[in-house]
């Protein structure tokens, strides 16, 4: 299986947000590690347009075959665009891949057992596509669109109205911490969703996906705390 870790350099929120440090290493470092630690790859590579990046990257282990060309690395470029342009360059090289696998290096959280869960899934489901998710934090229920008057009539519908929250149907949303599947359909379909597509649960803390300053606060008190829980774990 082949791994695809997106990772430009161009990033507007949060400059240099793939390779700032999240409690003493880079980023995209906790991705990496956690695909070399899961074993289900035959190939780990991070596609970027920046060579501080390429260097950080295979520092921790990952291969940088190639630099993204300019097209696939602005604002708009989509990651699964990265994914087959990957897919290409070792078709190229006359290497395939049965199955590909989208790692996007803001889901520290998201470790090796996981992704082994994950590739476990896709295998016995026979399906195309595994991708994983998380519990809405907030039932999507409870909003709407607001117009340019911020009326509320109609906000909430009757059957949520007289209902209490635990008796709401879950939702579950994209934590975009992991995109599999058999690179064929990938292929076809262009995308890690069409048919034969299931869903692989995660839960919330796991689930956090960097965007902003306050991602990556909450990301570290969260690594923080799980480190200090595995320190007390081992002492006694």
């Amino acid at each position: 299986m082949l791994a695809v870790i997106p990772a430009r350099g161009g990033s507007k929120g949060v400059p240099h947000k793939n390779i700032r440090d999240l409690d003493g290493k880079p980023l995209i470092a906790y991705t990496i590690e956690a695909a070399i630690k899961s074993k289900v790859f035959d190939k780990i590579v991070v596609s970027t347009d920046s060579s501080e990046i390429a260097e950080i990257a295979q520092r921790y282990g990952a291969e940088v075959p190639f630099i993204r060309p300019k097209d696939l690395s602005g604002d708009f470029s989509s990651s699964d665009d990265v994914v087959l342009h990957a897919i290409d360059y070792f078709k190229r090289k006359g290497k395939e891949f049965e199955y590909v696998c989208k790692l996007q290096p803001t889901s520290p959280l998201r470790n090796e057992t996981h992704i082994m869960e994950a590739y476990r899934l896709l295998k016995d489901s026979n399906s195309n596509f595994v991708v994983s998710v998380c519990e809405c934090e907030h039932s999507p229920l409870w909003t709407e669109i607001l117009d340019e008057k911020r009326s509320l009539d109609g906000f909430i519908n009757e059957y949520v109205k007289g209902a209490c929250r635990q008796k709401l149907p879950k939702y579950y949303r994209l934590n975009g911490a992991i995109y599999m599947g058999r690179t064929e359909a990938f292929e076809d379909n262009k995308s890690f969703f069409g048919k034969n597509g299931t869903a692989f649960i995660m839960n919330q803390e796991e689930s956090i996906d960097i965007d902003n300053y306050f991602d990556f606060e909450i990301a570290k008190l969260l690594i923080e705390r799980n480190s200090c829980d595995e320190n007390i774990n081992g002492s006694l």
